[in-house]
């Protein structure tokens, strides 16, 4: 049997390559993938060539980033991280897995994967499965909102409205807040308002800190969560809110921030600057104790699961595996009508 994985020979040289399977060992199942969610940001980075893991070393007793000892170790096979599949084969040690079950969770771009039994999830019934492809957006969607730390009643400006800035606009909203969705995209934009976006900004006509200001009465936002990382986009969701507001940085910003003017608003009002990283032990300081990570994705597949969020909306394409290259070459141009792109490995 032949298995298959997303191979990265170097910079936009993408390809699906065979791999033979892996064995199968104790406290394992086998799950044949069904979908496979490509991630607009960190996939992109990449495969773009520009993530920081391809020029430096990622030091994990110093938590800093170090000059690389050694060249990037191309190809890089199996990343993502979307991913929904069928379990063909249990290990005979697991219990609460059986063949057939369809289940979600982080394996990679491949046609096969053998993963420990608990880090897959069972699929909800009656969800459909490509529901499940947006569980790590969405965890870091919710990540973005918690580290916000909304109110009821709170003005958020919410920057970028790709997947996960679309779905923080709706996790947002359903924390209670008054959302201003802002992106450089109307079509984009349409999915916020539906989403329940109080007011929209197209960012290549208006001012979002404008807007922001004059619906709050001149105060400006309460929180923004800048989600695009783009630097222009985090200068101008400091310059949107109020004197000691905060702002979450969400986004997987590139190379050098010239954009961003710290010695303009950030510094006269005072804002507290926030970064969200879905990664780690807890979304957000203070949380320490009752949100885990686990938690953060579990629950927004279970607002997934009771229909207050529905993501597969989101969809804009659907492709065979073998045309990854095609998908990847979408994301790439960022085309206005793109938003989540799934990789399809069964019918």
């Amino acid at each position: 049997m032949v298995n298959w994985v997303v191979s990265l020979a170097g910079p936009r040289q993408i390809s699906l390559q065979p791999c033979p399977p892996d064995p199968l060992g104790p406290g394992q199942v086998r799950v044949r993938t069904c979908y496979s969610g490509i991630s607009a940001g960190t996939e992109l980075t990449l495969y773009r060539g520009s993530n920081p893991r391809l020029s430096k070393d990622w030091d994990d007793v110093t938590r800093m980033f170090v000059p690389r000892q050694a060249v990037v170790p191309y190809p890089l096979v199996g990343f993502g991280y979307e991913e929904v599949g069928e379990i063909v084969e249990v290990a005979a040690d697991v219990a609460g897995r059986q063949p057939g079950q369809v289940v979600w969770g982080i394996w990679g771009h491949r046609a096969e994967a053998v993963v420990p039994a608990d880090t897959v999830q069972p699929l909800p019934a009656g969800l459909d499965p490509l529901a499940a492809v947006f569980a790590r957006p969405g965890a870091i969607a919710l990540t973005a909102v918690l580290a916000g730390d909304l109110h009821l009643g709170d003005w958020v400006g919410v920057f970028g409205q790709g997947v996960i800035g679309l779905l923080a606009t709706r996790l947002a909203v359903l924390s209670g807040a008054r959302v201003v969705a802002v992106d450089r995209m109307p079509s984009r934009l349409g999915h916020a308002t539906r989403l329940g976006a109080r007011l929209a900004v197209d960012a290549t006509a208006d001012s979002a800190a404008a807007v922001l200001r004059r619906a709050t009465g001149g105060r400006g936002a309460d929180v923004c969560l800048e989600l695009s990382g783009a630097y222009p986009a985090l200068h101008e969701a400091i310059r949107a809110t109020t004197h000691a507001g905060r702002v979450v940085a969400a986004g997987f910003y590139q190379g050098q921030a010239d954009a961003l003017g710290l010695g303009e608003e950030f510094h006269h009002n005072r804002i507290q600057l926030v970064a969200a990283q879905v990664s780690g032990p807890t979304p957000a300081p203070g949380m320490a104790g009752r949100w885990t990570g686990a938690r953060v994705t579990q629950t927004f597949m279970d607002l997934v699961a009771e229909g207050s969020v529905d993501p597969l909306p989101l969809v804009s394409h659907v492709v065979d595996a073998s045309a990854v290259a095609d998908a990847l070459a979408l994301l790439d141009r960022g085309d206005g009508d793109v938003l989540q792109v799934v990789l399809r490995f069964r019918p």
